[in-house]
C-alpha cells in the first residue's frame, strides 16, 4: 500500500500534499459546525464533524448547552464519532475526564503545579506528550462550561500541515524526528521515588491505519531533544514554523462551544478571571481518533 509520509514514495506524498494544501481551512470560522445537542447529533451534524476532522484534524462547534455543566456532554459527543476509550490518569477525575480550572486545582492541592490547572500562558504542544506508546492520545474533545473574563485564547494547527513545512525545508527534518529517541520527557519524581519512569519516543510516526501521529511539546525545560544536529536544526526550524504558519487557527472557546480534534498542535494564552467568571473546561482525551462509528447516540 502507498503511504503518504513515506520518505521513500516521493510521488504518493506529492499527490497527497497537493489535496492536504488545496483543502486546508485559512480562517477558524471553515471548522465551526454549530449542533443543537451534542448528546444527540442529528445525521447531518455528526457529518459535519467527521467532514471537518477528515480535512483538517479538528473542528469547532457550537450548541446549545450554555450554562450546562454536566461531563456527559463530551463523553456523549466522543461517543458519536468514535471515540470510547477515554485515557484516564492520576490527575483526572473518576471518571477519566479534566475538569480544567484554576478553582479545581486550588481544592485539589496536587493539580496546582500543572500550568493547564493555572491562567498561565501554554506553549505549543499536542496532549499525552508523555505517555507510554500504548496509551496514545490520538483524539480529544474540549468543552466549554465557561470562559475566563480576558484571555484564554488558543492557536491551532494541523500537525499534518507542520510536517509538510518541515518535509519539504528538509527531508531529513523528517528522519530525525521520527527516531524513537528523537524526545525524551525525562523522569517524574514524587516522595515516594520515581512516579514516571523517563518517556523516549518520536515526534512523528504512522498507526496501524496509516495515519500520522504527532507526540510535542515546545517547552524548554522538563524535555530533552536528541543531541545531534539534524535533530536540533529540525526543532529550530517547527519552532519558527509555530510562530508564522499560514494555516494556524485562532480563536476563543465559549460558552456551549467545544474542540473536536485528531490532537492537533494547540496553545493557550493567559487569561483573567472574575468571581462571576471562572473559566471552566472539560477535557476527554482517547486512544482513537476521531472515525465513522455505529455507536449510538445517548438516550
Amino acid at each position: 500500500m502507498t503511504n503518504p509520509f513515506d520518505l521513500a514514495d516521493p510521488a504518493t506524498y506529492a499527490a497527497w500534499r497537493e489535496r492536504k494544501l488545496d483543502t486546508a481551512p485559512r480562517r477558524i470560522e471553515n471548522i465551526v459546525v454549530p449542533l443543537n445537542d451534542p448528546c444527540r447529533l442529528t445525521g447531518d451534524e455528526r457529518g459535519a464533524l467527521l467532514e471537518r476532522c477528515g480535512t483538517a484534524n479538528m473542528a469547532i462547534y457550537t450548541s446549545n448547552t450554555v450554562g450546562d455543566a454536566d461531563k456527559e456532554i463530551p463523553r456523549q459527543l466522543g461517543r458519536q464519532v468514535g471515540l470510547i476509550h477515554l485515557d484516564s490518569h492520576w490527575l483526572t477525575d473518576d471518571d477519566a475526564i479534566s475538569p480544567i480550572s484554576v478553582r479545581g486545582a486550588e481544592e485539589r492541592g496536587e493539580r496546582r503545579e500543572f500550568i493547564p490547572y493555572t491562567d498561565k500562558p501554554i506553549r505549543w504542544h499536542t496532549d499525552g506528550y508523555y505517555n507510554l506508546p500504548e496509551r496514545t492520545v490520538r483524539g480529544m474533545v474540549l468543552h466549554c462550561v465557561q470562559s475566563a473574563a480576558t484571555g484564554g485564547n488558543s492557536q491551532l494547527l494541523d500537525h499534518e500541515l507542520a510536517y509538510i513545512l518541515l518535509r519539504d525545508e528538509n527531508p531529513d527534518y523528517i528522519r530525525a524526528l521520527s527516531r524513537d529517541d528523537a524526545m525524551t520527557i525525562p523522569a517524574r519524581m514524587d516522595d515516594s521515588g520515581v512516579a514516571r519512569a523517563a518517556q523516549p519516543g518520536p515526534v512523528f510516526s504512522v498507526d496501524g491505519g496509516g495515519f500520522l501521529h504527532m507526540r510535542y511539546t515546545a517547552r524548554t525545560i522538563s524535555i530533552e531533544w536528541r543531541a545531534d544536529a539534524t535533530t536540533q536544526a529540525a526543532v529550530a526550524f517547527l519552532a519558527h514554523i509555530l510562530t508564522s504558519a499560514p494555516w494556524t487557527l485562532q480563536g476563543r472557546l465559549e460558552p456551549g462551544m467545544g474542540l473536536l480534534c485528531n490532537n492537533v498542535l494547540h496553545d493557550r494564552s493567559g487569561f483573567t478571571e472574575t468571581p462571576e467568571r471562572r473559566r471552566l473546561l472539560y477535557r476527554a482525551r482517547y486512544h482513537e481518533r476521531v472515525a465513522e462509528t455505529t455507536v449510538p447516540s445517548a438516550t
